[in-house]
């Protein structure tokens, strides 16, 4: 099952990049969901596993970015 977002969440993905979720794919029961971005600088769409992806910020939680 596909679960599109409202509206693009920022994320961060491999080695601090930005991008934006479009959609999650659900892995099942024993799997990892498989999380649709679209990078910022390039526009490139790419596939990341549910632990390869950090949510950039959400003002509800008080998650933010983390400085590296």
């Amino acid at each position: 099952m596909i679960e599109f977002a409202p509206y693009p969440i920022p994320v961060v993905v491999e080695d601090n990049k930005e991008a934006y979720l479009l959609y999650v794919q659900s892995g099942e029961q024993f799997e990892n969901d498989i999380w649709t971005c679209v990078h910022c600088e390039g526009g490139i769409v790419r596939h990341y596993s549910t632990q390869q992806v950090v949510v950039h910020s959400n003002n509800t939680f008080g998650i933010k970015k983390a400085s590296q």
